[in-house]
């Protein structure tokens, strides 16, 4: 195990490993957010969960050899349920990891301190300490694609509920009795305001779409913008149901700053300004006073760079964490 020199955490460095369903992305990383380097790694031919776990240790091993200083840490994004360094459920598109002290195997074989937390909870980290939310204490962080996904920081602190098994954004219930979820649940934001959803709704209203189009997101943004009166329709159902959600997180939460990533997040200002204007006749007003809605500056970043966050506050690098 590394010791910790705290008289010398300006020139701190950290190794982040982000892992997907499909690669990992790793780096080191130092405490002013810099990448000094990163690779991806694809997972296709990694068949076995320890076929992953040779990899994740050989992408640690990479990185440490590009630095010379000492390693403060490896932080570990995972997609899933994370407690204790531990995978408890929900990595669903990797084989094996259920119930599994990855965090322990890691520490053991690398000799590393090792730090592990949800790949969007960590998301959002970076962008709290390196991003579109830096110097906030208190921020919601959305992403909305494919499904919607989220994090919370609270007091400068990520939040997970009980045993990191709470802050399910995406699955908030906005129609009683609504819409199936891939969740198993009726009514859930994803299936209302995912980038998926938009999507179904609008080849559902629309009568005639050339079949040589590809539907994607950048496909009905460039109609919504063009004044397509389906693309419109579509978009303003997806605002409102969006807003509806991001209200309840305002009510609740009351956040300095609601952070939304994902691609459709970069389709210019209107979208979060369209969000926000709706927010704005929804939400209690003393809850959202200070509540911005903001898009995420980070991209595909955002996790490695939250990965190496992530160690830095659990190793005191930063001087505003006490946990």
């Amino acid at each position: 195990m590394i010791s910790l020199n705290h008289t010398n955490l300006e020139q701190s460095y950290a190794i982040g490993i982000d892992v997907g369903g499909s690669s990992l992305k790793c780096g080191i990383v130092n405490q002013q957010g810099e990448i000094l380097y990163s690779t991806l790694i694809p997972l296709k031919k990694a068949k076995t969960q320890g076929a992953i776990i040779a990899l994740i240790v050989e992408a640690i091993q990479t990185c440490a050899a590009k630095v010379k200083h000492p390693i403060l840490g490896v932080g570990v994004g995972f997609p899933g349920t994370i407690y204790n360094n531990r995978i408890i459920a929900g990595a669903d598109n990797l084989p094996g990891f259920k119930q599994l002290a990855l965090g322990e195997i890691l520490q053991d074989v690398t000799r590393y301190n090792i730090v592990m937390d949800n790949d969007t909870n960590l998301m959002g980290l970076g962008e709290m300490c390196y991003g579109a939310a830096k110097d906030c204490s208190d921020v919601v962080f959305l992403t909305v694609g494919t499904g919607i996904g989220g994090a919370v920081m609270i007091d400068n602190k990520l939040y997970g509920g009980f045993r990191s098994r709470g802050t399910e954004l995406g699955h908030i219930i906005v129609q009683h009795n609504g819409l199936a979820c891939v969740c198993g649940l009726k009514g859930c934001l994803e299936a209302y305001a995912s980038v998926t959803a938009l999507l179904k709704h609008y080849k559902f209203i629309h009568p005639g779409i050339p079949e040589k189009d590809e539907v994607d997101g950048r496909y009905i943004i460039e109609k919504y913008l063009a004044g397509e009166e389906y693309a419109i329709k579509a978009m303003e159902q997806h605002f409102d149901y969006l807003a509806t959600g991001i209200t309840s997180f305002i009510n609740i939460f009351s956040p300095e700053k609601i952070v939304i990533g994902g691609g459709i997040s970069e389709a210019g200002a209107f979208y979060t300004r369209e969000i926000e204007r709706r927010i704005k006749t929804l939400a209690v007003p003393v809850a959202s006073a200070n509540a911005l809605v903001v898009p995420a500056k980070l991209g595909n970043k955002a996790g490695l760079l939250g990965c190496a966050a992530n160690v830095f506050r659990k190793f005191k690098a930063f001087g505003y964490v006490s946990t």
